[in-house]
């Protein structure tokens, strides 16, 4: 039994491999968020063209987002300053990735 599991893992390779993330251009991140809404696991974001994005884990949140140097960018008042992440895609996954390799994952709601 244990001999036909491995070779049923050998023969499909996408099975165990990482998933493939792409890291998204500036216009790819613009394309890829406006006007659209992600679920994230306790909590969804709308990101609206006009630059406004909404925010709720229970309760909303209103900030502002945007893309600067191929990275999405936010701001969530009260402050004034913007935290920027690279966005990554696979298949119809996106993660946002911080500085410090932190990750968030999310899908789309729509």
């Amino acid at each position: 039994m244990k001999h036909a599991i491995c070779a049923l893992l050998l023969l499909m390779p996408g099975a165990v491999l990482a998933e493939d993330w792409t890291k998204l251009t500036g216009a790819e991140v613009h394309a890829a968020l406006e006007g659209r809404t992600l679920q994230y696991k306790n909590a969804w974001q709308d990101f609206r063209a006009s630059g406004r994005t909404l925010y709720n884990a229970g309760r909303d949140s209103w900030g502002y987002w945007g893309v600067r140097d191929d990275q999405y960018c936010s701001m969530w008042p009260p402050s004034d300053i913007w935290a920027c992440y690279d966005l990554e895609r696979s298949g119809d996954k996106l993660r946002f990735v911080g500085d410090h390799n932190d990750i968030t994952e999310a899908v789309y709601r729509d």
